[in-house]
């Protein structure tokens, strides 16, 4: 079995410039963590905040942290001290209190607005239309702490493969509307968060220009 340094020495060659590997790190043991930023790895990936926040002081302190996980609002101020963005913004009070946190620890976090393209109704998200209309209206400063510096979104769990690049193709044209319209003021709006250890190829041949990539790193979960 390959260790955590040629995975990702594997798939840092695969992966094109300009493309962030977010390793997925959620139930894995610090040690792990430890081998994989001894091989140069930054970006690390959360799903639950209990597990990040008892991780987080373990470890370097130039790990940029990624949270990635249904985030619940009054769970943001455990993390808001150090966060460096938040994958899966699913509407906009969530979007106010992780301002109002950011503004407490006198901090900008980065948010990723998170769109449901998935066929499987459990998934999170805004519906493309209700960002669409929200986007007519929306308003930046009316949440100083954040930059929205993009979408991201996960594709269904299938074998299909044509339903998971027509998803992903539909969440980068969402995000090409979004920054040609009303969000193209906001300068930092460049960033597509799609694409994990089964689909992230796909992913990026659409656009991603992040991808979270767990079991093909750590080995199978926990």
């Amino acid at each position: 079995m390959a260790s955590i340094t040629e995975n990702l020495a594997a798939l840092n060659q695969e992966i094109p410039s300009g493309v962030l590997l977010i390793a997925v790190s959620k139930t894995k043991p610090v040690a792990l963590l430890e081998e994989a930023y001894s091989a140069g790895q930054r970006a690390f990936g959360e799903n639950y905040v209990q597990e990040l926040t008892e991780k987080q002081p373990q470890l370097p302190s130039d790990i940029d942290w990624h949270f990635i996980g249904h985030l619940q609002s009054n769970k943001v101020k455990y993390i808001a001290p150090f966060v460096h963005c938040i994958h899966g913004v699913d509407s906009f009070k969530l979007l106010n209190e992780i301002s109002k946190q950011a503004i407490k620890q006198h901090r900008t976090i980065r948010c990723l607005l998170q769109v449901h393209i998935a066929s499987e109704e459990t998934k999170f998200g805004f519906s493309p239309d209700e960002l669409l209309t929200a986007a007519e209206s929306f308003q930046p400063l009316e949440y100083p702490g954040v930059a929205i510096t993009g979408l991201m979104g996960m594709a269904s769990f299938t074998d299909d493969e044509s339903q998971i690049r027509t998803e992903f193709k539909s969440l980068k044209t969402l995000f090409d509307k979004l920054k040609a319209g009303a969000f193209h003021p906001i300068a930092s709006f460049t960033e597509l968060s799609m694409g994990m250890s089964s689909d992230w190829k796909i992913a990026v041949q659409e656009g991603s220009t992040m991808i979270r990539v767990g079991s093909s790193i750590f080995g199978s979960r926990n």
